[in-house]
């Protein structure tokens, strides 16, 4: 690595989980900088920050000295993005435009659900990362230093707080073991292929963001040499669209190769790529928040450029500059973007539906639904709508385990949401929308388990459930054939057409109807009070008001409820055993 014009920016892009610091970390390294004041910028707030190299000899040269580290990268491009997932929204062929990753743990709380799923998407892109342990200086007993490095930094506090540290490492240490991957210190680490680095800091007193950004330099030198080589065709990733008062402006990465003002390219869609012309192009300043006005830029940047065709373009989808513009060469790079889309949807033939923000999220959506057995027949980018609502009723038909619209960082289109409500509430259909990717997982887990059983439920209606029924002595309406009377329903369901019994086992008669306050029901719950008609049932015969009344469940019944407890509640597995023990007192090998 000698030669700046052949090398680009490695892109270092931050996850983890939410609230452990990882734009934070971002503002310790910017505001250790000063900003270059360049005429003509936007000013504004943006995703991604260029460091140039000089910047980082300047702010970390007692460490590169230390370490004897020259820095050969012509700086970095940080990617600062929204939501813990979206690190994954900018894609190439092949994997994540990223070369490495700082996943951000908070030291005092260890990994979360967010940090897990991080890595491992991380782990699925084959991204190399190193490991920030932020909020140190929330460590009981830290005293913030201006020592050169956090090792010293460490060093120079008093043994209480140095134990607290060190139980701290230890706890992610064992932690990110259980899920594969040996850790250690940075700075105690002898060979950096076989373990990750750890390294502690502090956004809020700036310890250890110098020793970050030497580590990042260094392992970017050491094993991202070929990576880092510039290509001769510009390729980059649409990273987000924004509404001005009358265009849209495109924020997009460029990690290959070099863009100029006019140039023609390709942007892929879910259908045919995009073929059109930017008007106009800005790049991101070093270290500032805004742009400014150029010819060309070269990669690896962050940049926002006027497109003449804007209309299809969509947040995470690829693009490349088209120097040939004969049709055999358009038709071979349409071909070779579209399979970059097809690679990373792989959608199945039924399954449910799911909808993102931008194409790497939804990819990072689909893995890991698949990662847990979970089809998908469609998928896309924005808010849920009709084609969508018409492809999963196609798909219900299918399995009804297939109702799921699932959406991440997007909402229902309008025109749709009360058909969706409504197919909800007759639980054919369970929409999950999260802005954080594990709670979707989780949801759809759940729903599915439930509506398994509700399935599997289905199948047993043929068997006599559980019931136990009180009768109430005061709603005595009819006293014999019919014998129609109040009765509680104590535990289990009472259906219309079920056999009764009595506390001693003997079978009194069918239940030919149930009703609450005049209206005939089918069914009541546990708690619920209604009058029932037994229609060959005098009431001082066949049954007494002070009678604890049971549903008649036949052996082989009673043997398929024991054999499907799993569908039971816990009072139906209570109530069956109940059963079974009146019964036992007559024949003690019943059900057996």
């Amino acid at each position: 690595m000698t030669n700046d014009n052949n090398i680009r920016r490695p892109i270092v892009t931050f996850a983890g989980h939410v609230d452990h610091g990882k734009t934070s970390i971002l503002d310790a390294i910017r505001n250790t900088c000063v900003a270059e004041k360049e005429p003509g910028r936007i000013t504004q707030k943006i995703s991604f920050t260029i460091m140039p190299r000089s910047v980082i000899e300047q702010q970390c040269k007692a460490l590169l000295e230390k370490f004897n580290i020259k820095i050969n990268v012509p700086g970095f491009l940080f990617i600062d993005t929204p939501g813990h997932a979206a690190f994954t929204n900018l894609r190439k062929r092949g994997g994540s435009i990223a070369d490495l990753a700082v996943l951000v743990i908070d030291i005092n709380e260890g990994l979360k659900e967010q940090t897990r799923e991080s890595i491992e998407i991380l782990r699925e892109n084959k991204t190399p990362f190193i490991v920030a342990l932020n909020k140190i200086d929330k460590i009981p007993g830290w005293r913030p230093t201006q020592a050169s490095s956090i090792a010293e930094a460490i060093a120079s506090q008093a043994s209480f707080t140095k134990q607290q540290f060190d139980q701290r490492v230890l706890n992610i240490i064992v932690a990110l073991s259980t899920i594969g991957f040996d850790s250690a210190l940075y700075y105690e680490i002898k060979d950096f292929t076989k373990q990750v680095a750890l390294v502690p800091c502090s956004a809020k007193t700036a310890e250890g963001i110098a020793d970050l950004l030497v580590m990042l330099a260094g392992l970017s030198q050491r094993f991202l040499s070929g990576r880092l080589k510039l290509g001769e065709q510009g390729k980059g990733s649409i990273f987000e669209i924004k509404k001005e008062k009358n265009f849209k402006s495109i924020e997009a990465i460029l990690y290959d190769g070099k863009l100029h003002a006019n140039d023609t390219i390709m942007i892929a869609t879910f259908d045919k790529p995009v073929v059109t012309r930017v008007r106009s192009l800005f790049e991101a300043l070093p270290l500032a928040t805004g742009f400014k006005q150029v010819d060309s830029i070269t990669a690896a940047t962050g940049f926002k450029m006027l497109l003449v065709d804007d209309s299809a373009v969509m947040p995470g989808m690829p693009f490349v500059v088209l120097h040939d513009k004969s049709s055999d060469a358009v038709q071979q790079q349409a071909t070779e973007l579209q399979k970059t889309i097809a690679t990373m949807l792989k959608l199945d033939e039924t399954g449910i539906v799911a909808k993102a923000d931008s194409l790497g999220s939804l990819e990072a959506l689909l893995s890991l639904l698949r990662k847990h057995g979970i089809k998908v027949v469609r998928a896309g980018i924005g808010d849920i709508s009709k084609a969508d609502l018409a492809g999963i009723k196609a798909s219900i038909q299918e399995d009804p385990l297939n109702g799921l619209i699932v959406g991440f960082n997007v909402d229902i289109s309008p025109d749709i949401e009360p058909e969706l409500k409504a197919l909800e509430k007759e639980n054919k259909l369970k929409v999950v929308l999260h802005d954080v990717i594990y709670k979707i997982i989780d949801d759809v887990l759940a729903w599915r388990e439930a509506k398994q059983k509700e399935l599997q439920r289905q199948q047993l209606q043929e068997l006599t459930l559980p019931c136990k029924l009180q009768i109430l002595k005061h709603y005595i309406f009819h006293r014999s054939k019919p014998a129609i009377f109040g009765v509680k329903v104590v535990a289990g369901t009472l259906k219309q057409g079920i056999t009764l019994m009595n506390q001693d086992g003997e079978k009194i008669d069918k239940v030919k109807t149930i009703q609450y306050e005049k209206k005939t029901m089918q069914e009541a719950k546990a708690g619920q009070e209604v009058a029932i008609n037994l229609p060959n049932v005098t009431i001082g015969r066949q049954i007494k008001e002070t009678d604890t009344l049971y549903s008649f469940i036949t052996e082989d019944d009673f043997r398929k409820l024991k054999q499907n407890k799993h569908l039971l509640n816990a009072d139906e597995i209570s109530l069956l055993q109940e059963i079974a023990e009146i019964n036992r007192k007559r024949n003690p090998v019943w059900g057996v």
